[in-house]
């Protein structure tokens, strides 16, 4: 059974007190009709090279890949720090974690931080998200109108409205419960071990993640007129648990997949130093990976059937030529990389480079020549998609925003930069990448022209010394030593008003996760 927006909105409103809709400031000098409209879809956990247009052949991706026939690819596209949350707030603020100080999965941006959506709300945008966002408090205020939320970890999953939908339905995502809870996945089955999460959703498909959350979107969509409409659109999937629903699960066959480039038959010696991985990397082996890889695929060509939806509806509409549609995603996956799988170590490409898909307004005029093109090869970060969105819009990004206007000349980057908690920086040009510990010493180096795959740690390699301490420095400049910093978080932030959100005393709680409990052990009895 499918929940209208209007069922989900009204039985929402009975966990918020009462609260008066929010009253935004036009502030623009164009009217709605002058407006773009821009759709953001986000995926979790994408690599790069797991689209039909980066090349893979495999895995059919048919509306994305024809989004970006239509559009530009950036192929050197990469996340500013490969966890949720924090490359989540980079996206929307423009700037690195360093600077927002958004440093893990349970932190704050703080409200006075300028956020794409906030300014695009100030100028009369109606702005709306649907699906996994990932903040604290849960419906953080970081410039939508109104939020529909479907979350994975933390205590977003006790708030949202598809854990409160489920829970109205007698359902729980038992997959997603046991992969993403501590206190459930000490008592996961043994099959969840042995399969690496790769297993079947036990729900059915409309109440399968992704099409709820595609759900909420096209009806989104459906109440666009006219221009001056934004809509994020952020899936779970293709994060773990690796759970396609039924009619997904044998999309793919494993016995003819081929594995992803830098498969190796053993790990690294540094690698399993930095992290032995959330399932141990030792075990993986290629048969397992290849059934990871057929429901990652599976839940990856979900997705796209999604977007294919919400560009259908832009089409009909009349809308399609007039919206700006852009395609990315928080951070990559290893799925077999180095034999590794997830994420949490080094910042090889598959985790640190991102897909970035960008579909123009058809009378857009301010696009480069070179930018034109179908493929980019730019050295690029996610922290440049606020300005280029706000700068399509006709808003001057603020000083604050650190990145570039991808839709200008020469809009790349000399060097890239990534960091992954306080400890780790990376820098990368095209032919080379230095990761440097949080004393600035280096940690790997790779001469990328000669070893793509970063296989060879010449980090100690006298031949590269003078390249080593230029990037090195380059880091420093980037990123001042701020270990001692604090990590912003503030349960208290601003909210966004709206019946669907929940009261701030937090009082809904432990009826829901009785509940889930309740549900888990009648399961497993």
């Amino acid at each position: 059974m499918r929940i209208s927006r209007r069922h989900f909105v009204k039985t929402g409103a009975m966990l918020s007190m009462a609260a008066a809709s929010s009253s935004y400031g036009e502030g623009a000098e164009t009217t709605a009709s002058e407006k773009l409209n821009i759709l953001l879809i986000h995926g979790d956990q994408h690599r790069a090279d797991c689209l039909g247009a980066y090349g893979n052949t495999e895995l059919r991706t048919p509306h994305l890949d024809a989004l970006a026939s239509e559009g530009i690819r950036f192929q050197n596209s990469f996340c500013p720090y490969p966890v949720c949350t924090p490359s989540r707030y980079s996206l929307l603020s423009g700037q690195y974690v360093h600077e927002h100080r958004g440093g893990n999965n349970h932190c704050t941006l703080a409200p006075d931080i300028p956020t794409f959506p906030r300014l695009l709300r100030e100028a009369g945008y109606k702005t709306s998200a649907v699906g996994k966002m990932h903040f604290t408090p849960t419906y953080l205020d970081v410039g939508f109108n109104e939020m529909f939320l479907a979350e994975q970890d933390g205590p977003g999953r006790w708030d949202d409205d598809y854990h409160r939908d489920l829970m109205r339905e007698g359902l729980i995502d038992a997959n997603d419960l046991e992969d993403q809870r501590s206190e459930y996945r000490k008592r996961a089955r043994e099959e969840y071990w042995t399969s690496f999460g790769a297993l079947p959703s036990n729900l059915p498909e409309e109440w399968h993640t992704t099409t709820w959350i595609g759900d909420r979107a096209v009806e989104a969509l459906e109440g666009w007129s006219g221009g001056g409409n934004l809509l994020m659109a952020g899936f779970v999937k293709p994060h773990h648990p690796f759970d396609p629903p039924d009619s997904w699960k044998d999309a793919y066959n494993p016995d003819t997949l081929t594995l992803l480039p830098g498969w190796t038959e053993a790990c690294f010696a540094h690698d399993l130093k930095h992290h032995r991985g959330y399932f141990p990397h030792e075990q993986l082996n290629a048969d397992a990976l290849r059934r990871i890889m057929a429901y990652y695929y599976a839940t990856i060509e979900q997705i796209d059937a999604q977007a294919g939806r919400m560009i259908d509806i832009l089409k009909r509409k009349g809308l399609y030529d007039n919206t700006m549609i852009l395609y990315t995603s928080d951070h990559g996956e290893y799925m077999g990389f180095h034999h590794m799988l997830l994420k949490g170590n080094h910042m090889y490409d598959p985790l640190a480079k991102v897909p970035l898909i960008i579909k123009y307004p058809k009378h857009a005029g301010n696009i480069a020549k070179e930018q034109r093109q179908s493929a980019v090869k730019a050295l690029v970060n996610n922290v440049d998609v606020a300005p280029t969105i706000l700068k399509q819009a006709g808003i001057a990004p603020p000083p604050s925003m650190g990145g570039n206007d991808l839709a200008a000349s020469n809009s790349g980057h000399d060097i890239i930069f990534c960091e992954s908690g306080r400890n780790m920086a990376m820098a990368r040009t095209h032919t080379r990448k230095l990761i440097v510990d949080r004393d600035f010493a280096p940690v790997l180096f790779f001469d990328l022209e000669k070893d793509p795959l970063e296989m060879d740690n010449r980090a100690g390699d006298p031949a590269y010394g003078e390249e080593i301490k230029d990037l090195t420095r380059a880091i420093g400049q980037w990123r001042p030593d701020d270990r001692n910093r604090e990590i912003q978080l503030d349960e208290n932030a601003p909210v966004i008003r709206g019946p669907n959100v929940p009261p701030r005393d937090l009082s809904h709680r432990p009826a829901i996760i009785e509940y889930y409990e309740k549900q888990w052990e009648r399961r497993q009895a």
